[in-house]
């Protein structure tokens, strides 16, 4: 440590051929104020000198200076000195060149921006007396002084930061003897009521001692600043707009963060609750029973080729008596050719011009002649007491719809396993939810049972939303029919395979349901179960499907930025956000008993996952307030519905129990136009 610094004064320069120091004059004391300006504290502090006809030295943040310039503007109006305080209050010890020479050179602008002046007169944070100055200070102070600047430490600290009370202030600032003094106090950075207090008695103390009260420049003699040019002043005011915008978007993404974090909790409590109660209704003994009697299964297909087999064959392997409708809605591929092929009893082939899943579900329904009916999608396998499991609720005559439970089939890989995750949460937990709460939103096209009278009440399969199967669910509820989730009528259907596929297939999912919410939105005013499903689903839908996911990526951009300026705050929220994803998984795979290794992939989610769906929630509200018309999206199959179902054998096709032969309206594997 050089003698000249360590045993010298509290300016310290560099003369060239090394550092140098000067001593305070005696009689002369230099108030010096660090961390402002501060919009309540300054403004007081700056009261106190007036009225005392004293001057002093102001070290600025560059921060607090941008967003405080008529602060800053009062100080070099009334006569004071400003000096620097790097513009994050950083320790330039412990940082590089460049970081250090940013931190100086964009505080020096925003004060060139508020006073007209380019100042050199800089004070290391953390700094104190020449005799405290270490290894890492001294680092600092090289290259501080190394560029051109001047450094002003201090001979007093009057420890305003930690000290209690206005005396003991005064008494840490007050110079022994005669001997001058820099004198260090704070103008922001906390409370700094005491602070101004001590002013209050320290000035006129020291007043009638002698001592005269003087900035730096005057009580050095030196020169530390220069007229600044506009270039710099223009350069000035430009960061002091950039860190105004930087704090505007910290708050916002602040406050998203805490809406986000209130809905999730608000999810995970109603989710537990629900399902708590959910999973204690248990059918007593004497609960009704539905007799046998035959269902329909309609299977709408459009280039199903690769997976309408296993559909067929999974639906006639069931335990419960059934006829199998494979409507094709004009495939430009071999679907017809497949089930005519098969040559199975109880199926019949309707095809007809290619007009969309919900028109090739009206065309089955005219041709059904049963009570209830169960939609299956294409790509769906089913397990043989599928069937019949979906049929029961229907014993209670107001049921209109029932929900069974859709499962990933092709669950592995990475993609498979988050989609796998997502399936047993939407369906385990919101169902049961839903189903408590009497308002379920949407019965899965993927299996789903209707009774058919409540179909024709409603006119049967909407056709004017992407989301025929949320819409038909909601006009039923407004119709007066309950829907209802069954969980052990499980069905395994062909997930996306690709991220492309998937995006498609959720942008249609995600437009789709905000057309049915938009044109059932007058649920909210009406009573009985259309208005449970206004006042309930609706709402929850908005939330957890709509403004969730669109606020949720303030979560990953504050975990982001908080790399560089809080990383435990940071990581604590990405943490904490990531358990309220994981308890309720956990909870919805141990009811729906499955095995819980695949839940490390829930960690993952963030990285590309969780991003894409608020993506496709992003653009489908876009495209709805645009009013565009998206179009029917087709997803490539590839027969893997059944990859990881179990007990399920396509080959085992065994004979209903009801004989068809003696129904006049079903036979053996037909087809009509």
């Amino acid at each position: 440590m050089p003698e000249t610094v360590h045993q010298g004064g509290p300016l310290v320069g560099d003369t060239g051929s090394g550092l140098s120091s000067r001593s305070t004059p005696d009689r002369t004391v230099v108030l010096t104020f660090d961390d402002g300006p501060d919009p309540e504290w300054t403004p007081k502090v700056l009261d106190v000198l007036r009225r005392n006809e004293v001057k002093a030295t102001f070290f600025v943040t560059g921060a607090n200076a941008a967003q405080h310039q008529d602060v800053l503007e009062r100080v070099h109006a009334e006569g004071h000195e400003v000096g620097l305080h790097t513009f994050t209050h950083i320790d330039l010890g412990k940082v590089g060149d460049t970081r250090a020479r940013v931190e100086l050179g964009q505080t020096g602008l925003v004060v060139a921006s508020g006073t007209g002046e380019f100042s050199r007169l800089v004070r290391p944070p953390y700094s104190n007396r020449p005799d405290a100055v270490d290894d890492e200070d001294l680092a600092g102070i090289e290259r501080i002084t190394s560029a051109g600047n001047l450094v002003l430490l201090s001979d007093l600290d009057s420890e305003d930061w930690r000290t209690p009370g206005a005396d003991a202030i005064a008494a840490n600032s007050t110079p022994k003897d005669d001997k001058g003094a820099v004198v260090l106090m704070h103008d922001g950075g906390g409370d700094r009521s005491q602070t101004v207090a001590a002013l209050e008695k320290l000035i006129p103390s020291l007043k009638e001692r002698g001592f005269a009260f003087q900035t730096a420049r005057d009580a050095f003699g030196v020169s530390h600043s220069r007229p600044a040019t506009a270039a710099e002043r223009a350069e000035g005011t430009a960061v002091s707009l950039a860190v105004l915008f930087s704090r505007f978007v910290t708050e916002v993404l602040t406050w998203l963060v805490v809406i986000s974090s209130v809905l999730a909790l608000a999810r995970a409590a109603v989710l537990l609750v629900t399902t708590a109660i959910h999973a204690r209704r248990k059918p007593g003994k004497h609960a009704p029973r539905l007799r046998p009697q035959m269902v329909t299964v309609l299977v709408p297909a459009y280039n199903e080729e690769a997976g309408v087999e296993a559909t067929v064959r999974t639906i006639l392997s069931s335990t419960w008596p059934v006829h199998v409708i494979v409507i094709d809605d004009g495939s430009t591929d071999r679907t017809s050719e497949v089930v005519q092929g098969l040559r199975l009893p109880n199926v019949t082939l309707v095809r007809q011009r290619n007009a969309g899943k919900a028109a090739a579900l009206n065309t089955g329904l005219r041709h059904t002649r049963t009570e209830l009916v169960v939609m299956v999608d294409g790509d769906t396998v089913l397990e043989p007491e599928t069937v019949g499991n979906l049929v029961q609720p229907f014993a209670d005559h107001e049921v209109g719809a029932v929900s069974g439970n859709a499962k990933v089939g092709n669950r592995s890989g990475l993609l498979g396993r988050w989609q796998h995750i997502e399936y047993v949460i939407g369906f385990n937990l919101d169902r049961r939810m839903y189903d408590v709460m009497q308002c379920m939103p949407t019965v899965p096209g993927a299996v789903g049972g209707f009774r058919v009278e409540a179909l024709r009440e409603v006119g049967g399969v909407p056709e004017d939303t992407l989301a025929e199967d949320t819409d038909l669910t909601m006009a039923l509820e407004r119709a007066g029919w309950s829907a209802v989730y069954e969980e052990s009528a499980r069905a395994w259907t062909e997930a996306p395979a690709s991220l492309g596929q998937l995006w498609r297939q959720r942008y249609r999912w995600c437009y789709g349901t905000l057309q049915a919410m938009w044109k059932h939105r007058g649920a909210i005013f009406e009573r009985g179960l259309g208005g449970k499903l206004g006042r309930r689903a609706l709402p929850y839908l908005f939330l957890y499907q709509v403004a969730l996911p669109v606020l949720a990526p303030a979560i990953d951009v504050f975990a982001v930025l908080s790399l560089w300026t809080d990383p435990v705050a940071g990581a604590l929220a990405w943490l904490g956000f990531l358990a309220l994803q994981l308890i309720p998984a956990v909870i919805a795979f141990r009811l729906d008993g499955e095995r819980l290794r695949p839940l490390w992939a829930v960690a993952l989610q963030p990285i590309v996952y969780r991003q894409l769906m608020y993506l496709v929630v992003i653009q489908s509200v876009i495209t709805a307030l645009a009013g565009a018309v998206l179009p029917w999206q087709k997803l490539k199959r590839t027969g893997s519905a059944a990859q990881d179902a179990p007990e399920i054998d396509e080959r085992t096709v065994p004979l209903s129990r009801v004989d068809l032969q003696r129904s006049p309206h079903l036979g053996r594997a037909s087809h009509s136009a």
